[in-house]
């Protein structure tokens, strides 16, 4: 799976810069500082079947990401529930689909919530804010194991440790800086975090199956 992920990430940045360069060779990368910057591209080809095919792909690629992200947000609180750091109700499993289906509600609820009422800009900030969060302290984490349980299984190890995630660690840090320029995104982020440390500390800390020693 490493290898599978990694291979994915070099082919979608392959893929990204290929377009970017697209893009600029035919409108000046000033006007593409917009919400649908494919569509007026692809508008100023003069093609308008074209046009329309590269929104509905656009449209499409959207779609998947998004479906992508929900499924990945119900199965990291299902894998919470289950390690005891949230609530066992989000870890019930649906008698016939097999899925988390209560967590699968509430993160459906909340994203059509917050797709109604935000912006795209304040949505891609908000999303990205707690991404990169996330990732930063994975990185922080791959070092701090590496340091306290050096001997422990690892099917994968980290290339070029302890470059690679000082390095993500770094960049992550810097992105998420970028954003929380933004004072609505910093008073967000501050807000999540409260509310994450909070029920971490509340609840998961002490009904944790590491916490109770399983």
């Amino acid at each position: 799976m490493p290898i599978g992920i990694l291979g994915a990430l070099i082919v979608c940045t392959l893929l990204y810069i290929a377009t970017s360069a697209v893009l600029v060779g035919i409108v000046p990368y000033t006007s593409l500082d917009n919400a649908a910057p494919l569509a007026i591209a692809a508008n100023r080809i003069g093609l308008p079947w074209f046009a329309l095919l590269v929104k509905i792909g656009a449209l499409a690629g959207l779609s998947s990401v998004i479906l992508v992200l929900l499924y990945g947000q119900t199965r990291i609180f299902y894998t919470m529930s289950r390690d005891g750091l949230l609530p066992k109700s989000l870890a019930v499993i649906h008698k016939t689909y097999k899925t988390p289906w209560i967590n699968t509600i509430i993160v459906g609820i909340a994203a059509s919530g917050a797709a109604g009422f935000l912006s795209l800009d304040a949505l891609s900030d908000l999303t990205n804010v707690g991404s990169l969060a996330a990732f930063a302290l994975v990185c922080v984490t791959v070092i701090y194991l590496r340091t306290t349980n050096p001997d422990l299984v690892r099917p994968f190890r980290t290339p070029w440790y302890p470059l690679t995630p000082i390095l993500g660690g770094l960049m992550c840090l810097l992105l998420l800086m970028s954003l929380m320029s933004t004072p609505e995104t910093r008073n967000f982020f501050l807000i999540y975090l409260a509310i994450g440390i909070a029920v971490y500390f509340i609840y998961g800390i002490r009904s944790s199956n590491l916490g109770r020693g399983q």
